[in-house]
């Protein structure tokens, strides 16, 4: 059983530095232990959209999300951090530190029940 989780957070507004981040972000571009740490913390599927500079990342995770995760890729993690804040900046109202936010849902079309006999 998974669950769905949904995060937004701001890139610096700057053309080249949004290039080189979605560089990063391409295959090849995330370090090995950067992508062992997020599936051995629990998260199965993960996506990172962007528009313009705020970008929405969801991720299917486990029911016991986060999992501990191994000590020796907290280092190389920590250095991606690190890193990804040279493009990233917080939302406005965003704790000291805080990065990704969690969105809340607001609509769900399965809730709503269709109406009879169509589209009227």
């Amino acid at each position: 059983m998974t669950r769905r989780l949904v995060l937004a957070l701001d890139l610096v507004s700057d053309a080249a530095l949004i290039a080189d981040y979605e560089k990063l972000h391409r295959p090849g571009g995330v370090w090995p232990e950067v992508l062992d740490h997020i599936r051995a913390s629990g998260v199965v599927q993960m996506q990172i959209w962007r528009v313009d500079d705020r970008m929405v990342m969801v991720a299917e995770v486990t029911e016991d999300y986060p999992c501990p995760t191994p000590a020796a890729l907290g280092e190389a993690v920590s250095r991606w951090e690190t890193l990804m804040w040279r493009f990233q900046k917080a939302l406005p109202a965003a704790q000291a530190g805080e990065k990704w936010r969690p969105m809340q849902p607001i609509f769900d079309l399965s809730q709503h029940v269709p109406l009879a006999g169509g589209m009227e």
